[in-house]
């Protein structure tokens, strides 16, 4: 006790610090524990959809932030897992749409999705172990134009143009539908229900890539990005660390789509195009590549822009509803996207997380960076 009295000011405030990080993660769990009771629809699925988006920028972000491959096809992976939950989840019947179904346990029709989004990853790793920076980025392109024509025409599998529904999630006996629930006199619909499952998805999702991150498989993604030739001189297996880390990332997207089949309640082929994959890029620039904190900061910017927009295109110049003149939100949060990558590239190298870092060692002196 004597020791921490008579130490240092930076010391003092180092010993304090990791009490103040734990008070405030504990409340902003609490915070977003609180959220479903207070806020209406509208938010809640803005915010399913950040989740759905930050959990897939993760994946992205291991793969072209942490090992530098780069990867157009980003939406490929994330239809598969959307539409493997719905085929793995649908009614054997066909239901009324007579689409193709296994009738599983959603709850595994998840984890399956999310299996085959790794597959197919897998299915690819050859190629995306081999290949590095644009050449790979070229190479995953045609797997958003296989997956668009797979979509389209497979009609039993995915329901062509028109898409399928997606079937609720139903995990202990809760259906997480928008069958009214009353928890506190206040009714929970589907969206209140997703809003606690996507955190658990995305806290998990966050802290697996963290300590990988923060592993030996971290160090030597970070090696083979940094140094491709050093990193195999140092005996890291790098073209069996790039498939592996292309799967891994597949799987994330995948586990993303599924969030957003769930969100959405219907899948749709023109969604999951190149403009989907060209945004989690972007989400990865503007946040920060390498960092998971960095990869959920850009999915929320880029992914809650275009909704803030439209939701309020009334009250802001320039932006105007689609179809009414002006420019449209979606076109606008676009430009928006294009000024903050360049932004970030220009002034803040290291994305929106190293901000906060900084002004956090300017604060702390004596913090080690």
């Amino acid at each position: 006790m004597s020791d921490v009295l008579t130490a240092p000011a930076e010391r003092r405030r180092a010993l304090r610090r990791p009490h103040a990080r734990t008070y405030t993660a504990v409340a902003g769990t609490l915070l977003l524990l609180a959220l479903p009771f207070y806020l209406d629809r509208f938010w809640l699925q803005a915010g399913l959809f950040a989740m759905a988006a930050a959990i897939g920028a993760i994946g992205i972000n291991l793969l072209t932030g942490a090992t530098g491959q780069l990867s157009m096809g980003h939406a490929f992976f994330l239809a598969v897992g959307a539409y493997s939950y719905c085929v793995f989840a649908g009614d054997e019947s066909g239901g009324a749409d007579g689409l193709t179904g296994l009738g599983l346990p959603t709850w595994l029709a998840v984890v399956l999705a999310t299996l085959v989004a790794g597959g197919a990853g897998g299915l690819f790793s050859p190629i995306a172990g081999r290949l590095r920076g644009p050449y790979l980025g070229i190479a995953t392109i045609a797997l958003i134009f296989i997956g668009q024509h797979v979509l389209f025409n497979a009609r039993d599998l995915t329901g062509g143009f028109n898409g399928r529904d997606v079937p609720p999630l139903s995990l202990f006996g809760l259906t997480f539908d928008d069958r009214e629930l009353l928890v506190a006199n206040v009714p929970f619909g589907s969206a209140e229900k997703l809003w606690y499952a996507g955190l658990v998805l995305l806290l998990g999702g966050a802290l697996f890539a963290r300590g990988v991150l923060r592993g030996r498989p971290g160090r030597a993604m970070n090696a083979i990005r940094d140094h491709r030739i050093a990193a195999g001189v140092i005996g890291v297996p790098v073209a069996r660390y790039r498939a592996g880390v292309f799967v891994l990332s597949s799987m994330y997207a995948g586990l993303a789509g599924v969030l957003l089949a769930l969100v959405f309640q219907r899948t749709v082929p023109d969604y999951f195009g190149i403009t989907l994959s060209l945004e989690y890029l972007a989400m990865i620039v503007i946040g920060g590549l390498g960092s998971v904190s960095g990869a959920v900061v850009g999915a929320a910017f880029v992914s809650l822009l275009p909704q803030l927009l439209t939701r309020y295109s009334d009250a802001l110049p320039l932006v105007s509803a689609p179809g009414t003149g002006g420019i449209a939100p979606g076109e606008a949060s676009r430009y928006l996207y294009g000024a903050a990558i360049v932004a970030v590239v220009l002034f803040l190298p290291g994305g929106l997380v190293r901000v906060a870092a900084r002004r956090r060692v300017k604060r702390n002196p004596g913090e080690e960076r």
